[in-house]
């Protein structure tokens, strides 16, 4: 150092990416309980955050079920603004330690749940589950994973791409559902 220059050096928190997301996450569903209340069904997160696999940039894919919700993806959005705008400072704050998160909501009903939307596949596999009342999503995707090995789905890997082989012995012109 010469003259009047300083330096200054970054030392992150002595903790793991694993942490800081699980704070995040704690203050997730506490926001969520808040603003949905009663209405709230569950809360999960799934993805790489739900496998504990993220990264510094993941985002966090979450899936709430809640009854009633607003008719329209864009509606559930903007009603899910009070839970983002709570968890704010906490995001500004992990960006400071180098976690560049942001979420990525799915909203459902229960009876949305229930007709079994491809986006459960995924959860089978990588839920974490913050809040269910009920049991009622452990449920549904105890369901889902019985029916999958009933028709032998399996969920196929290569690199870190996936995708599903939802009947291996599917025959043209068969019909079958989840």
């Amino acid at each position: 150092m010469s003259g009047n220059q300083v330096t200054y050096t970054f030392e992150p928190l002595a903790r793991n990416c694993k942490e800081e997301f699980d704070d995040l996450l704690d203050s997730l569903a506490q926001a969520c309980k808040v603003h949905y209340g009663a209405r709230l069904f569950s809360l999960a997160i799934f993805g790489s955050v739900g496998r504990g696999t993220m990264k510094p940039d993941s985002d966090i894919d979450l899936l709430i079920v809640a009854s009633p919700l607003p008719d329209g993806r864009m509606k559930r959005v903007e009603e899910f603004r009070p839970v983002e705008n709570a968890l704010e400072p906490e995001i500004l704050k992990k960006r400071i330690l180098g976690i560049h998160t942001y979420l990525s909501p799915i909203f459902k009903t229960p009876a949305e749940i229930s007709s079994r939307p491809l986006i459960l596949l995924d959860l089978t596999e990588d839920a974490r589950i913050l809040f269910d009342r009920d049991g009622f999503l452990r449920g549904q995707l105890e369901a889902l994973k019985e029916r999958l090995h009933e028709l032998g789905a399996r969920r196929v890997v290569q690199g870190e791409a996936w995708w599903w082989d939802l009947k291996p012995d599917f025959q043209p012109g068969e019909v079958f559902q989840l």
